[in-house]
């Protein structure tokens, strides 16, 4: 639940036992936690990119209409809520050679848990500065990292070796999935601009 946030950033160790203690549903961690915490990027980057612009270096900024801005915020989201899924799904399929296979239920609540830090630093999208972004997705991305290896032996019930293991797997896949989700999203986000803005971006 959304009062979860405080104690996985400030002691997450704690916290993973106090989250798996609730054995909470999917549905539950969607609409108390992912559906929240999720809102915070696309609302974000709805402000930044129609009021400020996209910039990619320079002067030149490229604003995104409010109409174009609500339809491709509606995607963004659709496509976080997807990408949570995704990974939890991906964590199970990892974990089917463990004894005590955690169940695809715990794989995805894991996965929205672990994506907090990452929906937090959406806030640097107010400012859609190219560079300032990628500072914040690189915090994001670090510190969902430890909650990853935090969380996998004490929630998922796993030992600390294979813990290890998996937690560095699914880090590796997780930053997969984030790479071809930014991707997206900048394509999406520039389309509402001007489609010069994606050769701009990748010449």
């Amino acid at each position: 639940m959304i009062h979860h946030v405080w104690g996985l950033l400030h002691h997450p160790d704690r916290e993973w036992h106090k989250i798996s203690d609730e054995h909470e549903t999917v549905s539950h961690l969607y609409a108390h936690h992912v559906l929240i915490l999720a809102a915070i990027p696309v609302v974000s980057a709805l402000i930044g990119t129609t009021q400020i612009g996209w910039t990619y270096g320079g002067t030149a900024t490229y604003r995104v209409t409010i109409a174009n801005g609500l339809a491709l915020g509606v995607a963004f989201y659709a496509l976080i809520l997807m990408a949570v899924g995704v990974v939890g799904s991906v964590i199970y399929w990892m974990a089917r050679f463990i004894d005590n296979r955690p169940s695809r239920r715990d794989c995805i609540i894991f996965a929205g848990y672990i994506a907090t830090p990452m929906f937090l630093c959406g806030v640097f999208a107010l400012y859609p500065a190219f560079w300032f972004c990628m500072l914040g997705m690189v915090i994001g991305v670090l510190y969902s990292a430890y909650l990853l290896y935090q969380g996998t032996p004490s929630f998922l019930g796993i030992s600390h070796k294979r813990g290890f293991i998996l937690s560095t797997t699914t880090l590796g896949i997780g930053v997969l999935v984030l790479e071809v989700l930014l991707m997206v999203i900048v394509l999406l986000w520039s389309m509402g601009t001007d489609h010069s803005v994606v050769w701009h971006f990748f010449r």
